[in-house]
């Protein structure tokens, strides 16, 4: 979910902790992304263990800078393996990053002070450093999945000092 659309009066309230996640319209339910993009990272899973292994690697539609879509309306039909997030989809993906506002919601956690729905914001994602903006080395289309494991890297499961504050470094 990788694009963010205008706000509605009604998102000026705390809607994602009054509302369930098949309560939200579909206005407020895009609007729990906060734009970070790290789900359109590659991922390796282990067969074996089921452990998820992010990669700086993106796919070919995102736009790393902007950390969006390049066609989120026609994004499935473009990449048949997208996921599209649903209420029911977010409670059991194992590779939403521990960030990821949806994963949040779901698990009855509130969203921190960077989520553009808190900071009224959509650049604070960046500023605290959640975002993919200036970490990804290539897309999909550049980097054959046989090389994928080349590309493993640890930072989109975790967040950066900054973005862990209760609220923002410049408040």
């Amino acid at each position: 979910m990788t694009q963010r659309p205008a706000r509605s009066s009604e998102q000026n309230g705390f809607f994602w902790k009054t509302k369930s996640l098949d309560e939200m319209s579909s206005a407020e339910w895009e609007s729990l992304c906060d734009g970070c993009a790290r789900c359109c990272l590659e991922k390796l899973e282990d067969e074996d263990t089921g452990d998820i292994y992010f990669t700086h690697v993106s796919c070919r539609l995102l736009d790393a800078g902007l950390c969006a879509c390049k066609d989120y309306p026609k994004r499935s039909e473009q990449v048949p393996d997208c996921v599209r997030l649903t209420p029911d989809n977010v409670r059991t993906l194992n590779w939403l990053p521990p960030s990821c506002g949806y994963r949040l919601v779901a698990e009855g956690r509130d969203l921190y002070w960077w989520h553009p729905l808190i900071s009224g914001n959509p650049n604070t994602v960046h500023e605290a450093g959640v975002s993919v903006r200036g970490r990804v080395r290539g897309t999909e289309d550049e980097i054959p999945d046989s090389e994928l494991e080349d590309h493993i890297v640890q930072w989109p499961v975790r967040l950066p000092k900054r973005a862990r504050l209760r609220k923002s470094p410049k408040g």
